[in-house]
């Protein structure tokens, strides 16, 4: 029977027992998660310790990025790790990179090395544990073998990965008790060409602090030979993971689930999310062993997690961290899929990133929660008490808004792939027109600045000054409490969404690093405010520095010229759609489409000025989206095909066999007793027909996508316009069938299966 296989594996989900790890214990009592927080990382703390203090101090000037690191500093620091590692069970190191693949790299070299001595008897060959400085600042992987948009080919396939030193060290668990050692790095080309995620985000870092800390020292003035206020700022990220999990041995029986990630045949059960009663339910005990063991590996890794709940769809869930720093906070949320991935499968589970694992039911994506501060630790999108006066905050958020105005063609680029397509603009998750949602009463401040009248206030009838930090809601229940009720409501239908002291890109797909999202954000927030400040420049003209009146002035202008991208209300409507392109704001349906921005002029100059991408990086990157997007969908359309005409075509031959002999046998007693059976041979007959006929149109376009040429450019645009039609009528079709089988000879488990356990 074609569901053997498929039965087995239910029944084995059934019976197997839950996993089952020792959380840290001392004396017989539990170890606060603080007292192991970070333990299998070397800090800023275990550096501190294992070098003198002049190597230190050098350590963090070239951190800092004030001086090259010099080969003592670099061996004493190799010294000092290697030592820290394989007292905690190391015995092997890896540079460890973000290609743009979407997920990391690594290489793992052993820290054994020979020792040659030589005497009057012979060489004599001595094993010595060794890691040299050199070691540790790069290494030399074939840049070739990874995505390179024509930088790096089989004859010029040198390429290099570098220590980033901002980003500490850590340990992982490798086999059979061992560990290893992870030094986060960049990864450049032989002629220093960015050909990952992390170069071009550091990049976009400095860019952003050195525009930043020209306008608040602009406006916040020192007595000429003082010290500026401020002389750094860095963008602050918290990344809302969510995943599907789902069980590993039904998962291994979907070929779809295991080549490209989603199911692409599938129906609804009857019950899935339409009740509402998944969200923040109870989460199944399986699934809370996974979480609970991966959370206290991700703690030891210093990754503060922070939240973990049940999501809206069924076997949908998320976790989420504290705030950091952005580059770190990538580094972080690439582990945090690394190590859910590995626990899941311990626990014989299976996490699913992909943004659309299951049709008919949420996607997945990973909000960005995105901010900036200064050294001193000060929010930059913290309204305060009275934002219609704080101006260094209206400077900053008009400069966002500026950003998102000027650049979200490019915003909508970097959150383009086949995999978030199904996703975005889908009811779920925002549409692909990219706006700015600020509330009600940030929207209020902007309004009466730009119209140069007093404030409303929303509570009573008189004109006062609005307070941010809340009102008070009474829920009238003596027993209970009175709440904090924010200002500011939530907009999940908004891509890019202020949210109390932050903006919230909703729109990034939950697959996908973080890093070019957050790259391209930095960078047009950066222009932005170079804007602003020249804005500045000008309006203050031969003053000293700028007077209230002036900031004010240019804080109107640019109200007034962001005006079209903010919007308040329901992003999934029809009516928002045709608001949006009377406003003039791009609406850029498909990905091939957006890849095209990154080649705009206006976006382009923008990054190569800022010297975040180099034209040839950006060319590059632009031929690396469009191959990644035309392989997706052509990986995805072998695989229905195969699918299609080795598992559930049989099956359906299987069933008509079946059908036509109880028919037969029915007929000799009579005509009227093969009645039911007859009516479902009928039934089934047409869909059979149907399905054939959409492989033979999922086939032809494989086909003719491989007559396309070498032209990643074409085979993207071909892959949209007929590969995925193709996918979703291939599908539908065998959708259809898969409703008029009997469950005993479908060969792959259904969505009512995969869905609940």
């Amino acid at each position: 029977m074609a569901n053997h296989a498929r039965v087995a594996s239910l029944a084995d989900n059934i019976n197997r027992t839950t996993r089952s790890i020792s959380y840290p214990k001392k004396d017989g009592k539990p170890v606060y998660t603080s007292e192991f927080f970070g333990e299998n990382v070397f800090s800023l703390h275990q550096i501190a310790k294992a070098l003198p203090k002049p190597a230190y101090a050098s350590f963090l000037k070239q951190m800092r990025g004030r001086q090259a690191l010099d080969k003592a500093t670099a061996d004493a620091i190799a010294h000092a790790v290697r030592i820290w590692a394989m007292d905690r069970g190391a015995t092997h190191f890896t540079h460890w990179f973000q290609p743009q693949t979407g997920t990391t790299a690594e290489k793992h070299d052993a820290f054994l090395s020979l020792k040659s001595s030589f005497s009057p008897n012979g060489e004599e060959v001595t094993a010595i544990d060794a890691f040299s400085g050199s070691q540790l600042l790069q290494a030399e992987p074939d840049a070739s073998s990874f995505p390179s948009g024509g930088m790096r080919t089989t004859f010029e396939a040198r390429g290099y990965t570098v220590w980033d030193t901002t980003s500490p060290m850590f340990i992982q668990e490798g086999p059979h008790g061992t560990s290893v050692l992870y030094i986060p790095s960049v990864f450049i080309s032989y002629n220093g060409d960015a050909l990952d995620e992390k170069t071009v985000l550091l990049r976009s870092t400095s860019a952003i602090s050195k525009a930043a800390s020209e306008l608040l020292n602009l406006i916040d003035p020192v007595p000429v030979g003082a010290q500026p206020k401020v002389s750094h700022v860095f963008t602050t990220l918290g990344t809302e993971q969510e995943y599907f999990l789902i069980d590993r041995s039904l998962y291994s029986l979907r070929p779809d689930l295991k080549h490209t990630g989603r199911t692409l045949v599938g129906n609804l059960p009857p019950k899935h999310q339409q009740m509402d009663d998944h969200y923040f339910g109870r989460v199944p005990s399986k699934v809370m062993a996974t979480m609970s063991e991966a959370e206290l590996e991700l703690f030891r890794l210093g990754v503060p997690i922070k939240t973990r709940h049940n999501e809206v769809a069924p076997q949908q869930f998320e976790c989420a961290p504290i705030f950091e720093e952005a580059s770190l906070a990538v580094d972080h949320n690439l582990l945090t899929m690394d190590v859910l991935s590995k626990v899941a499968h311990k626990n014989k589970l299976k996490v699913l990133f992909h943004e659309k694992p299951f049709k008919g039911v949420n996607g997945s994506g990973k909000h960005c929660n995105w901010s900036m501060s200064t050294d001193r630790g000060e929010n930059l999108l913290d309204p305060t008490v009275k934002p219609e006066t704080n101006y260094r905050f209206l400077l900053v958020l008009v400069s966002v808004l500026h950003a998102v105005q000027s650049h979200g063609g490019l915003l909508r680029t970097s959150i383009a792939s086949s995999s978030n397509e199904h996703r975005l603009g889908a009811c779920e998750a925002p549409p692909m027109i990219i706006s700015a949602f600020l509330g009600e009463h940030l929207t209020e401040v902007l309004n009466s600045i730009e119209e140069g009248r007093p404030i409303k206030n929303f509570s009573v009838p008189e004109i006062q000054s609005i307070k941010l930090g809340g009102t008070v809601l009474d829920v009238k229940v003596a027993s209970l409490p009175s709440i904090s009720r924010d200002l500011t409501d939530r907009n999940r239908t908004s891509p890019f969404a202020f949210t109390g002291n932050k903006f919230e890109f909703r729109a990034v797909g939950s697959k996908q690093s973080p890093a070019f999202p957050v790259t391209i954000l930095n960078a047009a927030v950066a222009s932005a405010m170079q804007d602003v400040t020249a804005a500045l420049r000008t309006q203050m003209g031969d003053k000293p520095y700028p007077s209230d009146a002036d900031k004010v002035a240019v804080i109107k202008k640019f109200i007034a010229s962001t005006k079209a991208i903010r919007f308040e209300g329901d992003g999934y409507s029809d009516a928002w759609i045709q608001e949006a392109e009377k406003r003039g704001l791009p609406n850029i349906k498909t990905s091939p489409e957006a890849f095209e921005q990154l080649l705009n002029p206006t976006h382009s100059n923008m990054l190569t000025k800022l010297g975040i991408f180099t034209q040839s990086e950006l060319q590059s990157r632009h031929l690396i989206l469009q191959e990644r997007y035309s392989k997706d969908l052509l990986v995805e359309a072998n695989t229905l095909s195969t699918l299609l005409a080795s598992q559930i075509l049989p099956s359906a031959f299987e069933y008509r066999g079946s059908l036509a002999q109880n028919v037969a046998a029915l007929k000799a007693i009579s005509e009227q007793d093969a009645a039911p059976e007859l009516e479902a041979l009928k039934a089934l007959t047409p869909a059979v027909t149907a399905l054939q006929a959409g492989i033979a149109k999922l086939d032809k376009a494989i086909h003719d996508m491989h007559q396309v040429g070498d032209d990643p450019v074409a085979e993207a645009k071909f892959a949209c316009a007929h590969l995925l039609p193709a996918l979703n009528d291939a599908r539908a079709a065998a959708d259809k069938l898969e409703s008029l089988t009997a469950d005993k000879f479908y060969p792959i488990p259904h969505y009512s299966e995969l869905l609940w356990f």
